[in-house]
């Protein structure tokens, strides 16, 4: 089967796509044709070997995991004898955060991992916009901040994968949503719900008057000590980068009352259950799929590169076949 492999870290043109062994399932495990898969920028970052704290997981010298990609839809072609939850045919979603490897025509998966059979009503590639996105977006809103009715929240990065379905769920649960983005994207923001929109070429929402209950940086640009002052009392940061910074920030944070700073490893806590509840609040109508880009497997490079730019709209999707 053709796969993308990364074997050092470097620019996108480190990717190559190369023939490797099909995978076999184990006894617990599902065999997945992958239809469909994200590029993100934690790909990216998974390539890059930035920020630092991703060669301390994932090898110091080279790539431990040479086949990328976490999120994919696809149809299951095989199952292992203790496969209770799946069957051949069934078109599923799911996430490989710990092993990776989406990036490919085929993966294997424990039925016990985050994966669950697509919703009928969507296509492929829709229904992983959206479960990529809000996968992280809801641990996050729901699970760390808990995000309630009359809450203000801010979400920095809102056209992002992850920001834009935070938008959307943080409305779902009755916040007053503010969005920061550039101006190209403002009505696409306001697409999604949001109640207000900033410009950050225009305005420095650190420097205005309001004050929110939440403040999610989706894409990991502003620190806490900049979002400190336009928390409310008990308000609570928080951010998707795992940097030094932030680790500080959450273990001074905890010593003291009040503001609070935090972060989630979201890509390893994912569940049958969250992706449950993500099925229930597409079925709900609650949530829609925001793609910005799609490539053929064969353009994993442009597509990395276009992600790298730090300009790209909701999702891009890599296709390894007809989606």
């Amino acid at each position: 089967m053709k796969a993308v492999v990364c074997t050092q870290y470097g620019s996108p043109s480190v990717l190559q796509i190369q023939e490797v062994a099909k995978p076999t399932p184990k006894d617990d495990e599902i065999l997945v044709r992958v239809r469909c898969a994200t590029v993100t920028p934690s790909d990216c970052a998974f390539r890059k070997g930035d920020p630092f704290i991703v060669k301390l997981i994932y090898g110091l010298n080279k790539p431990r995991l040479s086949t990328q990609g976490v999120e994919f839809c696809g149809d299951v072609e095989a199952v292992g004898s203790g496969v209770t939850r799946f069957k051949v045919g069934d078109a599923v979603v799911g996430m490989s955060p710990d092993t990776f490897g989406a990036h490919a025509e085929y993966i294997t998966l424990s039925q016990d991992k985050a994966i669950i059979t697509k919703p009928d009503a969507l296509p492929y590639a829709e229904t992983l916009a959206i479960f990529e996105g809000t996968a992280t977006a809801l641990i996050f809103i729901r699970d760390v901040a808990k995000v309630q009715v009359g809450q203000s929240v801010l979400v920095n990065g809102a056209s992002g994968s992850v920001g834009i379905y935070a938008v959307q769920l943080a409305k779902h649960f009755g916040a007053r949503v503010t969005g920061v983005c550039s101006g190209a994207n403002v009505a696409l923001v306001k697409s999604a719900g949001a109640d207000a929109v900033i410009d950050y070429t225009q305005t420095d929402f650190t420097k205005g008057a309001e004050r929110y209950d939440v403040i999610f940086d989706a894409v990991g640009k502003r620190s806490y000590g900049e979002c400190k002052g336009i928390l409310k009392p008990n308000g609570v940061y928080m951010t998707t980068v795992p940097t030094l910074g932030i680790v500080f920030d959450m273990l001074f944070s905890l010593l003291g009352k009040g503001k609070k700073a935090k972060f989630a490893t979201a890509g390893l806590m994912q569940s049958p259950a969250t992706f449950a509840s993500i099925k229930a609040l597409i079925e709900e109508g609650a949530l829609r799929a925001m793609i910005d880009r799609t490539y053929p497997m064969s353009q994993v490079v442009e597509a990395h590169t276009y992600v790298d730019t730090g300009r790209k709209k909701g999702n891009v999707i890599l296709t390894m076949t007809e989606a």
